[in-house]
């Protein structure tokens, strides 16, 4: 099999339009990768599943266990599988990028919890885990890595006797999670956890955000190792945040200069400086507030960036502040708006996508509200091919232009994938000598499933029957 009906036919497992029959024998033909492509996609017929849930390749198999896309009670049945290894993958999860990850049905997340092989039981809260209300059950549980996943996953939902149970755990690691699920309004028990975690990185959260004792607070100040992640402890006493934020490291006056009890005034009058390619994280006492409009607005229009960045990816954002923060002169801001935003203005995702530098811009055209009508009328004619590209979002675009764009060096492998082409042409540009052009319109929704089956009888895939599969490890 020659390496362009190769790439043909990994081209078909991307077409969103292919028949069962055409993804069958896709699974069953040799090249692996491919085949874990078919279990991978993210809409399969459901004689495809049942296909796939069986097929001898355990990687197949385990394809589909890390399909974020696949029905949760689908995925499920994996639980049943005769490879230890598809377990594994079950309990490890989809993960999708920026996306939440889809639960298994309750039942599914017992079966794996009682899983012989301890490896599963802690891959299984080594990652996105059984929701919380699972995970709650787990609070008395024998196991203290069972307890420990029910303080880390579950603690908004534990009544108060569990709570002081687990603070109280026999097991340290348990006590620890625990304490660290109250050190926000505990003295003693953040005092406790400096001292325990204080070579580990889990500390850093405590820093950040435990109670602090005045004498506690006055030492860690005093040490000066850690003082860009104390700088931002809500319970560090004024005079000690006076003293940081004078203090000769920028990141640390950087820190203290967005903390929430300071005025715009105040934090002018910190010396500190924001770099556009840094990557700050959202600030916690602005997420907390993520859906207060009167709130938002006010950390928009903000002189401090960092507030203006952490406004920007709030769903509660008024429609005035986001209009103010998609002319922000932060690229950050811009660029988090707009990928965080659920309605980000759709000028804003054009400009972004055509005058950004950074990689996630690429990624703006799929978000809701990239504009679409008028587009080949601006750029069906830029010198851009990037530009010229965007002319096939155009709802209205013209067929003589579509079919000039499968013709143009720039953009022909793009408009090869449109559904509108005629199917003649489709067929042309399968037969192109680029081989990119050609696996482009292998995957075009428009291609006939006999043209389907055709590049697969081409490639020698034979015909298979469902009934000829048989379960494997």
């Amino acid at each position: 099999m020659g390496d362009r009906r190769t790439d043909v036919m990994h081209a078909l497992t991307y077409n969103r339009a292919a028949p069962a029959d055409v993804l069958l024998r896709l699974l069953d033909q040799e090249d692996e990768h491919l085949r874990r492509e078919v279990a991978r996609r993210a809409v399969l017929p459901q004689e495809v599943i049942e296909a796939v849930l069986v097929h001898p390749d355990r990687r197949v198999r385990t394809a589909f266990a890390e399909n974020a896309d696949a029905d949760p009670e689908q995925r499920a049945r994996l639980v049943d599988d005769p490879s230890k290894s598809v377990h594994l993958m079950l309990a490890v999860g989809p993960m999708p990028y920026r996306g939440p990850v889809p639960a298994l049905p309750d039942w599914a997340y017992e079966r794996l919890l009682n899983h012989p092989e301890a490896l599963v039981r802690q891959e299984l809260f080594s990652w996105a885990g059984p929701p919380a209300h699972v995970l709650a059950g787990l609070a008395g549980h024998e196991d203290p890595m069972f307890r420990l996943a029910a303080c880390r996953g579950a603690w908004h939902e534990l009544p108060d006797e569990a709570r002081d149970r687990l603070l109280h755990d026999d097991d340290r690691e348990v006590r620890l999670a625990a304490a660290e699920q109250v050190c926000h309004e505990d003295e003693e028990r953040t005092a406790w956890l400096i001292g325990e975690l204080a070579d580990s990185w889990r500390v850093q959260r405590v820093l950040e955000t435990g109670r602090l004792t005045r004498d506690l607070a006055e030492r860690l100040v005093a040490e000066g190792d850690r003082l860009a992640t104390i700088a931002g402890n809500p319970w560090l006493p004024p005079d000690l945040v006076a003293r940081l934020a004078a203090d000769p490291d920028p990141a640390v006056r950087l820190v203290v200069s967005a903390r929430p009890e300071l005025s715009e005034a105040e934090r002018a009058a910190v010396d500190y400086a924001v770099d556009a390619e840094a990557r700050l994280g959202t600030l916690d006492w602005v997420w907390a507030r993520r859906d207060d409009a009167g709130f938002l607005r006010q950390c928009a229009r903000s002189a401090h960036t960092w507030l203006r960045r952490s406004a920007a990816v709030c769903p509660g954002l008024p429609d005035d502040a986001v209009e103010l923060l998609a002319r922000d002169e932060d690229f950050a801001v811009r660029l988090l708006l707009a990928e965080f935003h659920p309605a980000p203005p759709p000028e804003l995702l054009l400009d972004l996508y055509l005058n950004g530098t950074h990689r996630a811009v690429g990624m703006l055209v799929v978000r809701p509200g990239f504009p679409t009508a008028g587009l080949a009328a601006r750029f069906g004619a830029s010198p851009d091919p990037r530009r010229r590209s965007l002319a096939l979002r155009d709802p209205g675009l013209e067929p003589e232009l579509l079919d000039r764009l499968t013709r143009d060096a720039g953009t022909r492998r793009d408009a090869a994938r449109d559904p509108r082409l005629p199917v003649a042409r489709i067929r042309e540009l399968l037969d192109d000598p680029d081989l990119g052009v050609a696996a482009s319109a292998a995957a075009n929704p428009a291609l006939p499933p006999q043209d389907m089956h055709r590049i697969l009888d081409l490639a020698g895939v034979p015909e298979i029957r469902v009934n000829d599969r048989t379960s494997g490890c």
